[in-house]
Formats: structure tokens, sequence, C-alpha cells
């Protein structure tokens, strides 16, 4: 018999009669692995000296990443949130942005970084490491809200999908990719990838987080061709697809100049 995944038909628990969401249990749970791991990753490569950085620091950069994640969603659904306004603030409805995390998570970095007048690439380097981690657990909030999915498939760890979260083209179809396992399990690898090369890496600040952005970029791109949720197609290519891309070249880009110097 083909097995199959399939979400809690309740997406949600109730303490004193407040609901408590699986996706943010998940994420909670992923913001603390990473943390940990870029707490432990710069001790064990860089010692004790600048790790008070990574206690002090983390919320903020926690922070910026959320509503870089919360905007990124809203810009590339803008015309919906046009005619809703006030939902951009309804975080709880779900709608963050693994792209806009990144991207507003090392505009913080950087701005704290030289604050505290620190290395930014020694700690990108390890927070860039540490979050394939935290992407690999949070995916999974994915399954829980139903969500990230792709084409129909009958494959032996097909994804069922309620009828009220299909697309309308697949309504009659009920076992779909489970897009959001395959990005999880080879984020998962890509972090133990990092992690087997950060020492060699790590002799030049910054080649680390130029490799993250190789290797995500490159499982997100893989991914993606899967998916059928995409929030916005330009020209026929999701736009996942195309900010994947960019951040890809960015790395390669990023490969060069450093070894140039």
């Amino acid at each position: 018999m083909i097995n199959s995944l399939r979400a809690p038909l309740s997406s949600s628990f109730q303490i004193f009669g407040f609901d408590i969401y699986y996706y943010g249990i998940i994420l909670a749970l992923a913001i603390l692995a990473g943390v940990f791991a870029a707490h432990k990753i710069y001790k064990k490569f860089y010692g004790e000296n600048g790790l008070f950085f990574i206690y002090d620091y983390s919320a903020y950069l926690i922070l910026a990443g959320i509503i870089g994640a919360r905007f990124y969603y809203c810009v590339v659904n803008l015309p919906y949130y046009i005619h809703h306004p006030l939902e951009v603030f309804y975080i709880r409805q779900g709608g963050l942005s693994v792209h806009g995390m990144i991207i507003f998570g090392i505009a913080a970095l950087y701005a704290l970084a030289r604050y505290k007048k620190v290395s930014f690439l020694k700690l990108a380097d390890v927070y860039l490491c540490a979050s394939l981690l935290a992407q690999s657990i949070g995916r999974w909030g994915n399954f829980f809200n139903n969500e990230a999915f792709g084409y129909p498939s009958n494959i032996f760890c097909k994804l069922y999908i309620p009828i009220a979260y299909r697309p309308e083209e697949f309504i009659n179809y009920e076992y779909f990719h489970p897009a959001f396992l395959y990005e999880s399990l080879l984020d998962l690898l890509g972090f133990f990838i990092i992690l087997s090369l950060f020492k060699p890496l790590s002799k030049k600040s910054g080649l680390v987080g130029c490799t993250y952005l190789v290797i995500y970029s490159t499982i997100r791109i893989f991914v993606e061709s899967f998916r059928i949720d995409s929030a916005l197609n330009i020209s026929g290519f999701p736009i996942a697809q195309i900010v994947s891309l960019l951040l890809l070249l960015t790395g390669i880009c990023g490969f060069i100049v450093l070894n140039k110097k």
C-alpha cells in the first residue's frame, strides 16, 4: 500500500481560549535551533572571542527577519494587500517568505556588525550556515498549513491536500508532490555540507556565506519547479526562482571577488 503524508485536520489548539498554531510552534523551534547552531558553530571555529554577539543580538536579527519575511510576502501579493491594507499586520493568518528573511536579516546583520565594529563577513558565515538548519525545520510549518505542495503525484511519500486548499484546476486530485519535504531534506543536507566545509572555507571570511547563497538558491530553483502555488509569476517564471537566481549569481560573484582579494 502506498503511504502518504497528511496534516492534522486542525492546524491549531487552544490554551485558555487562545489559538496556538502548529505553524508558529514549528517556526519558534526553527528559530531556536538556528540560534543554538550559530552559537555552537561560532564557538567551535572562532572560540569565545566575539561570542557575545550571538547572545546579545540574535533577537534583533530574528525581528528583522520576520519583518522582512512578511514585507516580501506582501509585496509579491501586492494586488491583494492594496485592497486589504490592514491585513498586512495580520501575521497570524500566515504569509512569510524565506527570501525576505534572508535579505532583511543580512541587512540587519551588516548594520549591527558595523555598529559593534565586528566582522560582518565572519558573522554572516556563521548565521547563514545555521540558517539552513532553521529553514529545514521551518519548512514543516508548511505541512501543517497544507501549503508548499507540487503537482499531482502518486509517489510513495505523496501529500494529501484537503479540497479547500487545492487549486481550482486540480480540484479533483487528492495527492500532490510534497515540495516542502523536498526542500526540508535538501536544506538539511546543505547544512551538513557547509558545516563539513566550514573550516577550510572560513580561512577567508565570506566564502561560507557565498556557499550558502549558491547551495540554497540551487535548492530553491529546483524545488520551485515542482510547486504550483507560487505567489507571483513573471513571464511564466515563479518570482522565487528569479530571486533565487539573483542570489545564486551574488554568491558566485562573491566567490570571485573574495578569491581575487
